[in-house]
């Protein structure tokens, strides 16, 4: 009796097992499906330039003497649909570039590593090759800040401003005596897997800005969800998320050009550290003391584009303004 129970228990475990197998694989091949199904409906909104060999996104909207470049921060799915509702607005007067670096939108990935070289090198030529030259506006969000904090100090020639969302600065980490942040390798596999799939499904909205109704077009959601299941957290992702302590240590000692005008964005936020520090008093380390610079605090969460583009734009407006007068 006793065989003939671990006998049944053993097939019961393995058609468990072989039912969770095929259906793991048919999930596989179905978000496969899905995915260049989603690639077919939804093709790039702007334009492909080649960079090391590779397929790299670039979005232009507008006209005007100022370009800027609009940089994401890390993980952002797709950069070029993110940023829309600002770029919407900074579009009507000037030049806005949104370059989706590899890993992210529709470019593809690389087997370059994120140092802070190669992401800086890799956003320059992809500006030149689409015949975009500086003077550059550059516009971090988050952990861009990094990536323009370098960019302006290594080709300050080619940087006319710098304008931060929230952005991460390279002394932010001693200010704040914090470790730098990491992603478990794992996390570059829910893609290809299609968990990412299912918990687009299962809770879209994770996916999605927070912002009121309207605020971002149909097409645009749809669009972002889509990415969302074939990019996020992929191999450069994680990499880049990976590769951040390093590349604040190349440039902890870095501080924008004193001559270079400054405008950063932070949330309010009451919370200060045992000591009284907080955002603010950072960035009132980091800002230069040329006469336009300034720190602008706005209600809202770390993307503050997704609620406050409005008043970002009209303070950009006025700032571009300012230092076209004094230059």
């Amino acid at each position: 009796m006793k065989t003939k129970r671990k006998v049944r228990l053993w097939r019961i475990l393995r058609n468990i097992l072989l039912i969770t197998v095929a259906a793991f694989v048919m999930w596989f091949l179905f978000n496969n499906i899905m995915t260049a199904f989603g690639q077919k409906t939804y093709p790039p909104i702007g334009e492909f330039v080649e960079v090391d060999g590779k397929d790299m996104h670039i979005y232009i909207k507008g006209e005007g003497d100022n370009t800027i470049v609009l940089m994401s921060g890390l993980g952002t799915a797709a950069p070029a649909l993110d940023f829309e509702p600002l770029l919407n607005e900074l579009a009507k007067e000037n030049k806005v570039v949104v370059v989706e670096g590899f890993g992210y939108g529709w470019s593809e990935l690389t087997e370059k590593e994120r140092t802070v070289e190669n992401i800086v090198e890799e956003l320059r030529t992809a500006l030149k090759q689409s015949d975009i030259h500086g003077p550059y506006i550059l516009m971090p969000h988050s952990v861009s800040g990094i990536y323009g904090m370098y960019f302006a100090n290594v080709y300050p020639e080619e940087v006319k401003a710098v304008i931060g969302i929230d952005p991460t600065l390279p002394e932010a980490l001693a200010y704040f005596d914090e470790a730098a942040p990491a992603m478990p390798g794992y996390m570059s596999y829910l893609a290809p897997s299609g968990l990412a799939r299912l918990a687009t499904y299962i809770s879209s909205e994770d996916f999605l800005p927070l912002a009121a109704d309207g605020t971002y077009s149909e097409d645009n959601l749809k669009m972002t969800k889509a990415i969302s299941a074939w990019k996020i957290n992929n191999k450069n992702v994680v990499a880049e998320a990976n590769e951040i302590a390093n590349n604040i240590e190349k440039t902890a000692e870095m501080t924008f050009p004193a001559n270079m005008p400054v405008l950063l964005f932070t949330p309010k936020e009451d919370q200060e550290t045992a000591d009284g520090k907080n955002m603010l008093t950072f960035f009132e380390t980091q800002v230069t003391d040329f006469s336009a610079s300034k720190i602008v605090t706005l209600e809202g969460h770390h993307y503050l584009h997704w609620t406050r583009y409005k008043e970002i734009s009209e303070e950009v407006r006025a700032f571009i303004g300012l230092i076209s007068d004094e230059k």
